[in-house]
């Protein structure tokens, strides 16, 4: 498959992962991609920890399994940095990116984690600020599309904002979109 890019997303029920997993993979179809969005689902409840995978590709993806050694892992909540093992499979050349305060020296340092590129952004505090409320998938979304160059970030909000008309009122899309576009402006990484 011609670039193919596989993401796994590690959260806790409630925090929105399988939400943020479908409505990427809606942004890569609409910019004309071939992709795949899926949660892995077991007896998990509210506050249990989950995972979300995409796959996208220039070309049809055949690939029908959880992805192992995914080139971009997104961190929804950051307790899940100690309490799972949220880097493995993860590819030298990969990179991670947790929603929390710290910095990715401080999330490196905690891993143990040699190469890779780390990434932080305070996506909960972003989703306080802006929506109102501590769910940090959109806010997360904006941060993959800024450190993977995955999709054009014009290109991806308006297909997010098409996505989250579906779902939302129009002052909780707004209130989405500004998440987006703080975690854009304000991800860091080493």
């Amino acid at each position: 498959m011609e670039n193919l890019v596989e993401i796994r997303w590690h959260a806790r029920g409630g925090q929105g992962a399988k939400t943020a997993a479908v409505i990427m993979a809606e942004a890569a179809a609409e910019a004309g991609k071939f992709v795949q969005g899926f949660p892995e689902y077991g007896p998990e409840r509210m506050g249990a920890p989950i995972r979300a995978y995409n796959r996208v590709a220039d070309t049809p993806i055949h690939l029908h399994c959880n992805i192992e050694a995914p080139g971009l892992v997104v961190v929804l909540d950051p307790t899940l940095v100690t309490n799972t093992d949220v880097v493995s499979g993860l590819p030298e050349d990969a990179a991670l990116v947790v929603n929390t305060t710290e910095s990715p020296a401080a999330i490196r340092r905690k891993l143990k984690l040699q190469g890779r590129r780390v990434f932080t952004v305070d996506a909960s505090g972003i989703a306080l600020d802006t929506i109102g409320r501590d769910i940090p998938n959109t806010p997360m979304m904006g941060a993959l599309v800024k450190i993977s160059g995955l999709l054009p970030y014009e290109e991806f909000l308006a297909a997010t904002t098409q996505q989250l008309k579906k779902k939302f009122r129009a002052d909780i899309v707004e209130k989405n979109l500004t998440a987006i576009n703080r975690a854009y402006q304000e991800v860091i990484g080493e």
